[in-house]
């Protein structure tokens, strides 16, 4: 009875009441395969309601698009689902298809425009939802269409660009239907000949239309206002469009002071303070300005920055007018210490009472203690930065060059001992290197043990990366004040210490010193120990050195030793330049027994090297072949002659071939 509806119906009915969704969804497909077309009418309702109710939308979405293959007729129903389980996209593309279809024929009554305007509806208010249709497009096509409905289609267009953020559009699209309206009004009046009210309105129409014009900017800047009232930065440009009108810039800054939350605030709502009293200043109402100042002291910022940085532009403007007395008072009174301290990154604590930590504020008192106060004010300003532990390696730097310009030498050295037990590697390394080179200025070579303890202080623990100047200031002061020997114990030191790639250069400062010093003959040790320390590149540079150095005292057989040293890290075809040095060596020193042990190291050093690129190259073959050999060992039977080890020795014989260049003897044709 497999073409019966109505046991196929009581069957489906059965397995949707036992919950079983996909054994539900395969009997419901089975009975639409076994019925006739003519009785599917009586399945897809009882379908359908299943498929409405499953948890996810994916399923029900599949049948429907079936469905609508019978009965495109009932697309509205469609629509609906989707626009009731947020499928917005697929929604609007649907109902695009029917209004465009001139057939279609609404069973819910609508006309052909009201399902237009449930388009524009759909696609003007998700804007982030409908991708696929060109909604811009589609409601400019309405206004062509339906064009005694202007005004809503206009206000769908311009709800679309403020959703989606386009709010440049909405006034083009505003100023658009303005332009439409005067061009209607004017081609009527031309029509019906002049009217006085006529007259009057287009009058009216105009000047407004010249009113939206020049208002754009403002209109825009509202618009960005009324979105994020906490933005700075649209405060600003709001002051500027109004530049010319006092009465109003003033306005927008008391505005902007007041509706900007500073913890909400995108940008920094700081400068608003400041550039409302940089208003007043630029006017010469400097009291007022004093007053917005004051005012701005007492904000609530998120940032102590923003609360230092007010401070700073008060003590400036005062400066400004030369009024250093007031500027001193102000900053005095910005790093007074609160009643109830708090720790600079206090988040609980308002920043009034973190704002005494400030480095920016103090370092701006300690400018101008220096120059308007006395030595001793601004000597105790420094002694208060390094006992709230904010400063810096360069405030360290500028207090002792500060106590040096007044003569306390010591009381300077003393501020540099204070800054090296506040900071670490790196950040001490200015200043151990300022102080260093201060001391020895300054005592030269009468504390000599004083100045080796500080150097060994400053080498204890630093990193390599900045070894090497400590390490050359170090033999400079035993070069010029100390003994020698402790001068090559420093420079040995260094060849340890500095980083790798540095190690090439400490070694040529040591043997220049050293061949200076004690003559050429002390430079062997070093040269020796240089080869075997270095990488082959910069080794091979030593080697060359080294033997040219022997030959010109005469040590033939010593320089002969070191070029044969030298040989087994230099690939001929590589370092043809050692080649031909030790040759042209050969040519003045030696003779043909010699040159021919030349020539005997340079094809054992070849083969050498050609050995490990063959090496490499049959790993390489293995590992190929390994990849494909594993395929083809399948069709193949037991004969290793075809698939086994024989055919990848001549494999490997031929790479080699290719490896080894014809002419690799060709630079011993001398023999």
């Amino acid at each position: 009875l497999f073409q019966m509806p109505r046991i196929w119906l009581d069957y489906c009915q059965f397995m949707v009441s036992q919950r079983k969704i996909t054994r539900s969804r395969r009997t419901f497909d089975r009975a639409l395969r076994a019925l006739p077309i003519t009785q599917h009418s009586r399945i897809w309702p009882l379908y359908l309601t299943f498929a409405r109710n499953l948890p996810l939308p994916e399923t029900a979405i599949r049948v429907y698009r079936r469905y609508l293959k019978l009965s495109p007729e009932n697309a509205e129903e469609y629509i609906d689902y989707l626009r009731s389980v947020g499928r917005l996209d697929e929604a609007a593309v649907r109902l695009g298809a029917v209004v465009n279809d001139e057939n279609f024929v609404s069973k819910e009554g609508k006309s052909n425009y009201q399902l237009w305007h449930e388009l524009c509806d759909l696609i003007s208010q998700n804007p982030d939802k409908v991708t696929s249709l060109n909604v811009g497009a589609i409601i400019r096509g309405g206004l062509t269409r339906f064009t005694d409905q202007l005004g809503k289609l206009w206000c769908s267009l311009a709800d679309y660009y403020i959703r989606s953020g386009h709010f440049e559009k909405v006034f083009d699209s505003y100023a658009q239907f303005e332009e439409s309206m005067i061009a209607a009004k004017m081609e009527t009046t031309s029509e019906m000949g002049n009217d006085e009210d006529d007259d009057i309105d287009l009058e009216l129409r105009l000047a407004r239309f010249e009113q939206l014009i020049t208002r754009r900017p403002l209109l825009l800047n509202s618009v960005l206002l009324r979105q994020n009232p906490h933005n700075v930065h649209e405060w600003h440009k709001r002051v500027k469009l109004y530049e010319g009108n006092p009465r109003q810039i003033i306005n927008t800054y008391t505005e902007a002071v007041q509706t900007v939350d500073p913890v909400k605030a995108t940008g920094k709502p700081h400068s608003l303070w400041v550039a409302f009293a940089r208003f007043y200043e630029d006017n010469d109402q400097l009291d007022d300005a004093r007053t917005i100042f004051e005012k701005a002291t007492k904000v609530h910022y998120k940032q102590v920055d923003d609360l230092a940085a007010v401070w700073c532009e008060y003590g400036e403007m005062e400066l400004r007018y030369e009024n250093y007395d007031q500027a001193l008072r102000i900053l005095r009174k910005a790093t007074a210490i609160p009643s109830r301290k708090a720790e600079y990154f206090d988040a609980s604590e308002p920043v009034q009472n973190r704002v005494y930590k400030s480095l920016k504020v103090w370092s701006m008192l300690a400018d101008l203690e220096e120059s308007l106060g006395t030595f001793q004010s601004t000597k105790a300003v420094y002694d208060r930065i390094i006992d709230l532990r904010i400063a810096t390696p360069q405030i360290i730097i500028n207090y002792a060059m500060f106590l040096e310009e007044h003569s306390y030498f010591e009381e300077s050295f003393k501020a540099y001992e204070r800054g090296i037990a506040l900071f670490r590697w790196p950040n001490v390394y200015d200043i151990w290197n300022t102080y260093l080179t201060k001391f020895i200025d300054r005592y030269g070579g009468k504390k000599l043990e004083r100045a080796r303890d500080l150097f060994e202080q400053a080498l204890d623990g630093c990193p390599a990366k900045f070894a090497k100047t400590i390490y050359l200031l170090y033999a400079k002061l035993e070069e010029e004040f100390g003994l020698a020997r402790h001068a090559m114990a420093v420079y040995e030191r260094a060849t340890q210490a500095v980083e790798a790639e540095e190690r090439h250069y400490m070694f040529n400062i040591y043997i220049k010193r050293a061949a200076e010093i004690y003559g050429v003959t002390h430079t062997r040790s070093i040269y020796q120990k240089a080869i075997e320390v270095l990488p082959d590149e910069h080794a091979r540079d030593m080697c060359l050195r080294f033997a040219d150095l022997e030959s010109k005292l005469g040590e033939i057989d010593r320089a002969r030793a070191i070029y044969s040293y030298c040989s087994q890290m230099c690939d001929p075809r590589m370092t043809a330049n050692f080649w031909q040095t030790w040759k042209e060596f050969e040519i003045r020193h030696g003779n043909e027994d010699t040159i021919r042990e030349m020539l005997r190291i340079k094809r054992s050093v070849q083969a050498t090297y050609n050995t490990q690129v063959n090496f490499m190259s049959s790993q390489m073959l293995k590992a190929t072949s390994s990849a494909t050999g594993t395929g083809e060992s399948e069709s193949c039977s037991t004969s290793l002659g075809t698939c086994g080890r024989p055919g990848m020795d001549r494999a490997e014989v031929q790479l080699e071939q290719k490896s080894v260049p014809t002419a690799v003897f060709g630079g011993l044709k001398d023999e």
